[in-house]
């Protein structure tokens, strides 16, 4: 156990001094001075309540998800009735908040019942079913089923905006639903939100569609879709709309991975990939429609619209257009992220500083400092030169816990420095059962070595046993907790690591050199 070679030693401090250096950026930027910008600079973002950041209040439309999910039926119903053969139907209309239809006599009434029975699914009946005139059916969705269909756009719109601001670096925001239709966003350290906002305004509806060549470009210019078509505006000025086929096409669901690159020209793109299925449905669409156009569509604006020269079977395309290296890179987040189901407004946005203010901020720090202070001056005191080697490695723990956090881009938030006084507290908590365990066997009648030697042995396990299980329970926090909760329990992982390597290891080694060096015949402990 005190056995340490000068290899050891050298490889311990090694480490120590590299993951301390990498706290001096941060140290040098709350003590008011730049860092050198020719320097690596590793850094710990503040959370909101600390550093003030973006406040943004996001609003959702109920009405866009009912015409979602009266597409989607139309879409569903068009597929039944071609799969059971027998069922002669006029076209389907989804206005009005509802699906209608004709069947082709009253005898196949019973037989739209029954496929609209079978698509039900779960307990909960989605869609009432009635017959007008005795042939035209019409599908209307419950009050119930409607405000499920919000409460679940709603959920994966915010999971969608966390992707999307956890893809910008580790920020720690806090994503919260208000009310029925409403997001509330905030972003520490980020102090201009319009890049967030392009990024969150974007829906990220991605689809390819076939172009209508048969349509009238003059009906187009009037606003006229044929039959089973839409128009659709390009993303770029001063082109003109096109009609494209309302139903069929792929959506970007299938979508597995999208990246920022740049076509053969040098220009700026989005390379995108799809799952097997997706694939599958691409190459179908492009074999089976070779020499024809169909159109990229993203959020409702063409994109482009090329023509097919050959089937593309490898599972992947590419998406350009008039994008810049920043807002391709924006894209390729969106749509890594997942599309939004439904448009979230801006409603509210402002910048907002420190919650509790830079009076209340340096009152907490006076408090720690004193604390801190007390806890050194009563180890000194009990302990002597052992207490003294604890208070060392609080100091490196300290600086080791902020390097890591500098590391890996961290945000310091108020639940983050209850992590770091936690694991403090932790650390010394360590060292005072060390060196009463030391005490004991001194009191037992053993020799210096011998009660160094065993009082950090079987210490070292109680310490193991406590701190494993507040591994566990922060592992528990952040896998299950969202925002400030996840900041504490990684501040809490690496305090706990961090504390062992110096309450334990480093404390160990420096008692061990000491001893080896003067050989003492007592200890004042």
């Amino acid at each position: 156990m005190l056995d340490f070679p000068r290899w050891k030693q050298v490889f311990y401090w090694l480490i120590t001094a590299l993951i301390c250096c990498a706290a001096l950026p941060s140290l040098v930027s709350v003590a008011g001075y730049n860092w050198p910008a020719s320097l690596p600079n590793p850094k710990i973002n503040l959370g909101l309540d600390l550093a003030g950041g973006s406040h943004l209040l996001l609003e959702a439309s109920a009405d866009q998800v009912v015409a979602q999910r009266l597409e989607a039926k139309e879409e569903e119903l068009r597929n039944a009735f071609k799969k059971a053969g027998n069922v002669q139907f006029g076209d389907i209309s989804n206005r009005g908040g509802v699906i209608s239809f004709i069947v082709g006599n009253t005898a196949q009434v019973d037989a739209v019942r029954d496929i609209v029975d079978k698509q039900e699914t779960g307990s909960q009946r989605n869609w009432t079913f009635a017959v007008q005139d005795t042939t035209r059916i019409v599908l209307t969705p419950t009050k119930e089923s409607a405000n499920e269909a919000v409460s679940r756009a709603m959920e994966t719109a915010i999971e969608v905006v966390r992707k999307r601001i956890d893809a910008l670096g580790t920020r720690e925001p806090t994503i919260i639903r208000q009310g029925a239709d409403r997001i509330v966003v905030q972003v520490p350290g980020l102090k201009d939100p319009s890049s967030l906002k392009a990024l969150l305004g974007q829906t990220a509806k991605l689809e390819f569609k076939l172009v209508d060549e048969l349509a009238s470009a003059t009906d187009i210019a009037q606003g006229i879709a044929p039959p089973g078509d839409e128009i659709v505006p390009y993303a770029e000025a001063g082109m003109p709309p096109i009609a494209v086929k309302r139903l069929g096409g792929i959506k970007g669901d299938r979508l597995t991975d999208a990246k920022q690159g740049y076509n053969q020209n040098n220009i700026p793109v989005v390379n995108i990939s799809f799952d097997t299925q997706g694939g599958e449905q691409f190459a179908r669409l492009t074999t089976e429609n070779t020499g024809k156009r169909f159109a990229i569509i993203l959020d409702g604006k063409v994109l482009s619209a090329p023509t097919i020269n050959t089937p593309i079977i490898g599972g992947s395309a590419e998406i350009s257009g008039s994008f810049t290296v920043e807002s391709a890179n924006q894209l390729a987040i969106s749509l890594r992220s997942g599309a939004l189901p439904v448009d979230l407004k801006v409603v509210e946005e402002r910048t907002v500083g420190p919650d509790l203010g830079a009076d209340s901020i340096n009152k907490g720090m006076i408090a720690m400092g004193v604390g801190t202070g007390l806890v050194v001056l009563f180890m000194a005191l009990v302990y002597g030169r052992f207490g003294l080697y604890a208070n060392a490695a609080l100091v490196i723990n300290v600086l080791m816990i902020l390097g890591v956090m500098s590391v890996m881009s961290t945000t310091l938030t108020l639940p983050g420095i209850a992590g770091f006084v936690l694991t403090i507290g932790a650390a010394v908590d360590a060292n005072v059962l060390i060196n009463e365990r030391i005490r004991e066997e001194r009191k037992r009648g053993r020799r210096v070595f011998q009660s160094v030697e065993l009082g950090y042995k079987e210490a070292s396990r109680a310490i193991f046993d406590a701190n494993i299980t507040n591994v566990i329970a922060a592992a528990l926090m952040f896998a299950f907790g969202s925002g400030p909760i996840k900041g504490f329990a990684v501040v809490l992982v690496i305090g706990i690591v961090t504390s062992v390597f110096t309450a334990v290891t480093m404390t160990r080694m420096w008692v061990a050199g000491w001893l080896r060096r003067t050989r003492p015949n007592d200890i004042n402990i």
